[in-house]
């Protein structure tokens, strides 16, 4: 087992969930490590921030939409190997559920795309890890929403 080193700690993120009229936002990533597949806006959490602020400001700068946090839904441990074993980088995410206040998503920033979408849309998306299951937690933990 790798175990973390003082040159490369993990990194704190934020991701914001946001459902909106039986739609969920979603971002095609412009950068690796998921480059090209579809996922949640966000990224770091800058020293003296939150993680909920952090993922309202890593929103509004990918896609232009506007939500107020809520509440945090779990933490995602993202953690990369090379072949060699060695690591490349380890994110703790913050995921966060986030009210829609206003917008419509246009990308910008390090997404090359951004869109809602239901369930049929999704159907055939490539998406990054744990995107199904995070849909389906935010869903659960907002009994006056129900599932897209």
């Amino acid at each position: 087992m790798n175990h973390q080193t003082k040159s490369n700690p993990p990194r704190l993120g934020a991701i914001a969930v946001v459902l909106h009229q039986d739609r969920v936002l979603l971002v095609q990533r412009k950068k690796a490590p998921d480059a090209g597949l579809w996922g949640f806006p966000g990224g770091h959490v800058e020293p003296g921030e939150t993680a909920l602020a952090a993922a309202a400001r890593e929103l509004a700068e990918e896609t232009g939409v506007i939500a107020t946090p809520l509440r945090y839904l779990t933490n995602l441990d993202i953690i990369r190997h090379d072949p060699a074993g060695a690591l490349q980088f380890h994110f703790l995410l913050a995921v966060v559920l986030c009210d829609y206040v206003s917008g419509t998503p246009v990308a910008a920033d390090d997404v090359s795309d951004a869109g809602w979408f239901g369930t049929d849309d999704r159907a055939n998306l490539p998406t990054s890890a744990n995107v199904s299951d995070i849909i389906a937690l935010a869903y659960s933990t907002t009994p006056t929403i129900g599932p897209i």
